[in-house]
């Protein structure tokens, strides 16, 4: 039992983040959360990847990894605990564009960084 739940009766509030569920396989990814629609894409149907930052937080997430293809997308939140493993598979295409990976980390603005579109050289 923690001190918040001995003293309060309730249980440390979750991030904004803990709310998402992310499945990972090798043929697609899966965004779940209890008051969205389930995202969902194919790997091979990614046409283009992005971070986009709001002004959300705290309360919300305001980094978005989004992947995009024509009939389907997902947006993976920054504080996603699979965030991390999303990043590892998709920092390896060829020309990711790490400096927009950076240029975003150190935004605060409500913007869009391109990390990768596919065929773009």
């Amino acid at each position: 039992m923690g001190i918040l739940e001995k003293i309060f009766g309730k249980p440390k509030p979750k991030n904004p983040e803990d709310f998402f569920s992310i499945t990972i396989n090798k043929g697609f990814i899966r965004v779940e959360h209890p008051e969205r629609k389930t995202e969902e894409i194919l790997w091979k149907d990614i046409e283009e990847i992005k971070l986009i930052n709001t002004d959300d937080g705290p309360f919300a997430p305001d980094v978005w990894l989004a992947l995009l293809g024509k009939n389907s997308g997902c947006l993976i939140p920054h504080g996603a605990k699979e965030f991390e493993t999303v990043y590892d598979i998709i920092s390896k295409y060829d020309n990711f564009n790490f400096d927009n990976f950076i240029s975003s980390m150190s935004c605060t603005d409500n913007e869009e960084f391109l990390l990768w579109r596919k065929g773009f050289k």
